[in-house]
């Protein structure tokens, strides 16, 4: 079997969004999938990893995968390089499943879970949608993309829980959803870049808090997203405001580089710290672990290498007794490539989900998608990854698409 083609597909509604298609001559298909500025991964899918990759077996992954990520430049973070390398690797497993007529989860070892519970990372319909061009550096007042009325249905959970948090509690624990992600500090942190944050601007922030433990009690995990956004001395006074909530932890709380400040951060809160869905390789993720900066480690698989990269930084964490989980708040490819790999992980223990997505615009790009029933995930049991892209999206008035043939 050799590769004769690589596909690739951007759509103008969705700017974060980068598809990968890697065509071989047996006829099968393999697909990938990354997230952010999709335009330089195009860029180097066609002018650098098409020369290597066309004519190679590409049932031969770790080879692809070592020779890929050995390069002289952007190998170690989450660049254009290694997005692009993790759309193929990605792709590269979804045709060996498909090859052998097996999920997968099933290639990876197996499960380890039937199921695995999900957190609800908080977004809306359109958190990653838009109509303009500069559409990655434009954002509304709810944080969504500006591209017009966003209420498309039940789950506008990001608007939900900035004015009515305790209202969401409430509806995702009637789903069976028993953890919830928010990041009310991020329009402070914005304002100071992230220096200072007054008493005020804490109180403002904590009151999601409030409205979620009256309208539930402690029958909800909360998980705090702070994006990266803080220095150390108020990332101090939110995690000693924060601990009478009891949450389940702290998300990249200060720039994910910084790793000492983020370890001295930890030695004084005993709040966990989860990081880093940004950090590429697990030379990056090594340095996270033994340094002790972080006590639950998340991963990315569009940044940080793809499946066989996110399984090794997975058991170099279970090595150091921390658990592991798979960050997702990007495309239903990775989406469904991270529940498969979650369902294979000892230490896993949370996949993230939106379930505006997945009960969204996830269908308007795919036909199948992972089902979440009474709060957990199961992988999909289809050949590969079990899912493939709508053949219509190449056709759309919005579509780039490009391909480089053997």
């Amino acid at each position: 079997m050799r590769v004769v083609a690589l596909e690739t597909l951007q759509l103008a509604e969705f700017p974060f969004l980068f598809w990968l298609r890697v065509h071989t001559d047996a006829g099968l298909v393999g697909t990938g999938e990354t997230f952010w500025a999709p335009g330089p991964v195009a860029a180097y899918i066609h002018d650098n990893v098409a020369s290597y990759l066309l004519g190679k077996d590409p049932r031969d992954i770790e080879l692809h995968d070592r020779t890929l990520g050995s390069v002289y430049v952007g190998a170690r973070d989450s660049g254009a390089e290694v997005r692009g390398n993790s759309a193929v690797n990605i792709a590269l497993w979804d045709i060996y499943g498909r090859a052998l007529g097996e999920p997968v989860w099933r290639l990876l070892g197996g499960r380890t879970h039937a199921t695995v519970p999900i957190y609800n990372t908080c977004a809306g319909y359109k958190h990653v949608r838009a109509t303009k061009k500069n559409a990655l550096f434009e954002r509304g007042e709810d944080w969504s993309l500006k591209s017009g009325d966003s209420n498309e249905g039940p789950y506008e959970d990001l608007l939900a829980w900035r004015y009515n948090a305790g209202d969401l509690a409430k509806s995702l624990k009637s789903e069976g959803i028993g953890a919830m992600k928010i990041w009310p500090f991020d329009i402070a942190a914005e304002a100071s870049n992230g220096t200072r944050i007054s008493l005020v601007d804490l109180d403002k922030a904590l009151e999601p808090f409030h409205k979620i433990r009256d309208a539930v009690g402690r029958d909800m995990e909360i998980m705090v997203e702070l994006h990266g956004l803080w220095t150390l001395p108020p990332v101090l006074r939110i995690a000693e405001a924060l601990k009478p909530y009891d949450v389940a932890w702290l998300e990249e709380p200060i720039r994910y580089n910084e790793l000492n400040a983020m370890a001295e951060l930890a030695r004084h809160t005993s709040i966990p710290i989860a990081a880093s869905e940004r950090l590429a390789s697990r030379q990056m993720f090594k340095q996270l672990i033994d340094k002790r900066a972080a006590s639950v480690i998340m991963i990315d698989l569009a940044w940080c290498g793809g499946l066989s990269e996110a399984r090794k930084i997975a058991n170099m964490a279970e090595a150091s007794e921390l658990p592991v989980t798979l960050h997702d708040c990007t495309g239903p490819i990775v989406y469904a490539a991270s529940c498969a790999l979650s369902a294979t992980l000892p230490n896993v223990n949370y996949q993230e989900a939106v379930r505006a997505y997945f009960t969204g615009w996830y269908t308007e790009i795919v036909a199948d998608i992972p089902p979440v029933r009474d709060g957990h995930v199961a992988p999909l049991e289809g050949p590969g990854l079990g899912l493939s892209l709508r053949p219509e999206l190449f056709q759309r008035p919005d579509a780039a698409v490009r391909i480089t043939r053997l």
